[in-house]
């Protein structure tokens, strides 16, 4: 009776499925040990990647309406904006996305030519796995160029899976995160 609404749902639709352990980023990472927040933003992406599945809550998004609607407000969800939910799209196998009630809408790759129109990323970085590390360094962060979060840094931290590159998380550096990203990503690439 002390789990918060979000967690109890997510753990009734994963026991559904026959899994018997969740990871929920919200609450499974300790933001007050800066060491261990930094290994879990270092390593989040490949957790993501290594699910079975990963179930993306659309808090915007009622039962009523068809996705594919003009004007849905799955088309509007602001999951499709935030920061770190890129990688949440990109590196499942299996992403299945989930209304406000935590009714399922469905998978990524059902929706792949939807959530292109939504978010830029193309289709086949969408439903094959590991073929976003063929695009461009710019085309990667074209996708990431109108996301938000709440911390500057975060903008960078947000991406570091994506190019495949670990750093210090040093929260206060403001804009000299993104400025650290970018040489990381030189160090990795050509491009």
């Amino acid at each position: 009776s002390f789990l918060s609404e979000k967690i109890k749902r997510c753990c009734e639709l994963a026991a559904a499925h026959g899994f018997k352990l969740v990871w929920i980023d919200t609450c499974c990472i300790n933001k007050e040990s800066s060491a261990e927040l930094s290994e879990a933003l270092n390593s989040m992406f490949a957790w993501y990647a290594g699910s079975k599945v990963c179930y993306a809550y659309l808090d915007d998004v009622p039962d009523s309406e068809p996705p594919r609607a003009a004007n849905s407000l799955f088309r509007k969800s602001q999951w499709f904006r935030r920061g770190w939910t890129l990688q949440e799209l990109i590196a499942p196998r299996l992403l299945i996305f989930v209304t406000t009630t935590w009714t399922i809408i469905e998978s990524r790759n059902a929706l792949a030519e939807l959530v292109s129109d939504i978010t830029t990323v193309d289709v086949e970085s969408l439903t094959i796995p590991r073929a976003f590390s063929r695009k461009s360094v710019m085309e990667r962060l074209i996708w990431a160029c109108k996301r938000k979060t709440t911390r500057v840094e975060d903008r960078a931290y947000s991406l570091m899976g994506l190019f495949g590159v670990n750093m210090p998380t040093i929260y206060g550096e403001g804009q000299n995160s993104f400025r650290r990203l970018q040489e990381e990503i030189m160090k990795k690439t050509t491009d």
